[in-house]
């Protein structure tokens, strides 16, 4: 949405198909919104519009109490972009620039600090500081709502340097303190659920649009590793667990599968709280929670092949991994050689939680172990860096890194890229006439995958 008259539009009628994919300012009340905000629309002229959250804040406005912009889906286009910005967007939202700084990120995408810093701001109108800024901004409001932790431990939980740059920003951006943005929690995720580390971290996982949970905890289920995953309820009711490895520790994710609104009930334990954006992101991909269901039931609805498919299961996801190189393992191997992986080379939790017992092994570990020349190749090159499957590796270089190794198939490559790095546009099965289904093969083949009947893919 490029006319700023038709993003007008979409606030005027409160369509929340825009949330996340872009903000808009208040002039006269230096507060910005999503688009879906519920407050009284303001006159034309006193708008401003903004691609990124970053971007409003670094403008000098504050977030609307109302619709909380900083908890909405992130835009899809981050998943869907190959380019530099969309992978620097995923990498911040896996908290690189947390832990390694802007050098770090600008390394990883092989440009220099400057050239990374001018995209950014050209494009989205903030740098890697302010956005990743904006997400410690976020992840501090959730843990002060929701736990009873001290706010010292969570200014550095959030990755704030110093408490001092904490509550500046707490300051900057909500226009209160942390212990006033602490008090009012009835307005965010509530008081009530405020059980700190014990019970978890509560969260809402916001999504946009139809979500088809159904059919996503039936994968996850289907595919769920032992020791590491676990999927208890009935069908409707479902709460799905796993463990995380996770860059300064572990943790326990849980999500339900019934819905009151348009996010999933989360919850997560961890063993190191710096790694909750960490975990949290993770978490989104593989429920592949900031998809853009609109956009791709209205272009695979197009097809006469799909068109009942998609209208029988609106909003129907392709879910990611929570941890790209251990699927990458699991898609060489297969579910069963993967639980007695987890068994002979997994970590074990230092406090087992159910039927959770241990941390699906390191590639580091399955190089020098496992007994398979292939799968010790594929975790060697994990491990050493020769494929690399982190949030923003350029996924043609992983795609081509995967071929070279011995023993991998162009399906076993293609299933990587569609799960392991979040790509909305594979087909691994080579689907005649697939070509028509771009940019969302990945999508159209999870319908056909769940109407065998239509082709023959698993």
């Amino acid at each position: 949405m490029t006319d700023e008259e038709t993003r007008y539009e979409a606030v005027s009628s409160r369509d929340a198909r825009f949330d996340g994919e872009f903000f808009f300012a208040v002039a006269t009340t230096g507060i910005y919104c999503r688009p879906s905000c519920p407050a009284v629309t303001p006159k034309r002229k006193n708008v401003r519009f903004f691609p990124t959250a970053a971007a409003a804040q670094g403008h000098g406005f504050r977030a609307c109490r109302r619709c909380r912009p900083d908890a909405v889906p992130g835009s899809a286009d981050w998943n869907v972009r190959a380019d530099v910005v969309g992978r620097a967007m995923r990498m911040i939202g896996d908290g690189v620039v947390d832990r390694e700084g802007v050098p770090g990120l600008a390394g990883r995408l092989g440009y220099s600090a400057r050239q990374v810093q001018r995209q950014l701001t050209a494009e989205l109108g903030a740098g890697p500081v302010a956005l990743a800024r904006a997400q410690r901004s976020h992840t501090a409001r959730v843990l002060l709502q929701t736990t009873d932790l001290p706010v010292t431990e969570i200014a550095f939980a959030s990755g704030f340097a110093s408490v001092r740059q904490f509550n500046d920003t707490v300051r900057q951006i909500y226009a209160r303190t942390p212990s006033a943005l602490r008090a009012e929690a009835g307005t965010g995720l509530g008081a009530g659920v405020r059980e700190g580390r014990r019970a978890g971290i509560p969260l809402r996982l916001a999504h946009r649009g139809p979500y088809a949970a159904r059919e996503v905890f039936d994968l996850l289920g289907a595919e769920a590793v032992t020791r590491t995953e676990e999927i208890s309820g009935a069908p409707g009711a479902r709460t799905y667990r796993r463990t995380l490895r996770l860059p300064y520790g572990s943790g326990i994710v849980a999500v339900d599968e019934a819905s009151t609104g348009p996010w999933l009930e989360a919850r997560i334990e961890l063993t190191d709280l710096r790694d909750l954006t960490t975990a949290v992101q993770r978490l989104r991909r593989l429920l592949d929670l900031d998809a853009d269901p609109y956009a791709v039931d209205d272009a695979l609805g197009a097809d006469p092949r799909l068109a009942p498919l998609v209208a029988a299961r609106p909003g129907l996801r392709s879910p990611g991994a929570a941890d790209p190189e251990e699927f990458a393992v699991r898609a060489l191997v297969g579910a069963r050689a993967a639980d007695e992986l987890v068994e002979r080379y997994g970590k074990v939790l230092d406090v087992p939680c159910g039927g959770l017992t241990h941390v699906f092994p390191e590639p580091g570990v399955l190089a020098g172990a496992a007994d398979d020349p292939v799968l010790r190749t594929l975790a060697g090159a994990l491990a050493d860096g020769a494929v690399r499957l982190d949030a923003g590796a350029d996924r043609d270089e992983a795609e081509r890194a995967l071929l070279r190794l011995p023993g991998i198939t162009p399906e076993t490559a293609a299933l990587v890229r569609m799960r392991a790095l979040g790509d909305p546009d594979v087909d691994p099965y080579r689907t005649p006439g697939a070509g028509a289904w771009r940019p969302w093969r990945s999508y159209a083949v999870r319908h056909l995958a769940l109407a065998p009947h239509c082709h023959p893919v698993r």
